[in-house]
């Protein structure tokens, strides 16, 4: 039994996956309350689907690209159970996610960007080719520095409809893709650590002068 969480984005998403289908997912209804939620839903969608944490087989979480705090609510927990329940712990890009659910589901038929928000109005972004397989990316850059006339799947293309004048869903990653994308082995498989790839808010200062 796998179980998927991701909270890279303001709502934290979990699901389980039986090893055919996903069985059970639920969502946070509370914007960037990621340590208060992810816990209690876990423990919905185990019990929505009957199962104790000793049934789990292994766990899959959502590396980002995203918010700090976020992000690292999500990979903490999922290396502290897959360390007290002794089972592994797989991370994919969030991204990655988004971009298998939309080729998977015929909203893209064509090369196509994923962008999220990165907040200071800039994206997280990406490309990928029709089958939901990453091209380039991700990084973050101004949508203006990005603006494309290709389908963008993501809330980035919500957020800056003048960069992004296509946007396709879907625009959150979903726990329950999550899961199929490594039950199928559909994207890389990483370690558990948290892709940032925000820019240092601080920057060295030009060295002090000697005092004569």
């Amino acid at each position: 039994m796998l179980l998927a969480f991701d909270t890279a984005t303001p709502l934290v998403t979990v699901a389980l996956h039986d090893g055919d289908v996903v069985i059970a997912e639920r969502s946070g209804d509370r914007p960037m309350k990621h340590g208060e939620q992810l816990a209690p839903l876990i423990e919905a969608v185990m019990n929505d689907a009957g199962i104790v944490r000793q049934d789990l087989t292994a766990i899959a979480v959502g590396a980002g690209p995203g918010p700090f705090t976020g992000l690292r609510v999500g990979l903490v927990t999922a290396r502290t159970l897959a360390y007290v329940l002794e089972i592994p712990v797989y991370a994919v890009c969030s991204l990655d996610v988004l971009a298998v659910e939309a080729a998977d589901t015929g909203v893209v038929t064509t090369d196509f960007l994923v962008a999220t928000d990165a907040r200071r109005k800039e994206v997280y972004i990406a490309s990928y080719d029709a089958d939901g397989v990453r091209l380039a990316g991700p990084e973050v850059r101004k949508p203006v520095d990005v603006a494309s006339e290709v389908p963008v799947v993501g809330e980035g293309a919500l957020l800056y409809p003048d960069a992004f004048p296509h946007p396709v869903g879907p625009f959150r990653p979903s726990a329950g893709w999550l899961a199929r994308v490594v039950n199928d082995e559909r994207a890389e498989l990483l370690d558990p650590d948290p892709l940032y790839l925000r820019r240092p808010d601080a920057v060295a200062g030009a060295p002090r002068k000697a005092v004569s």
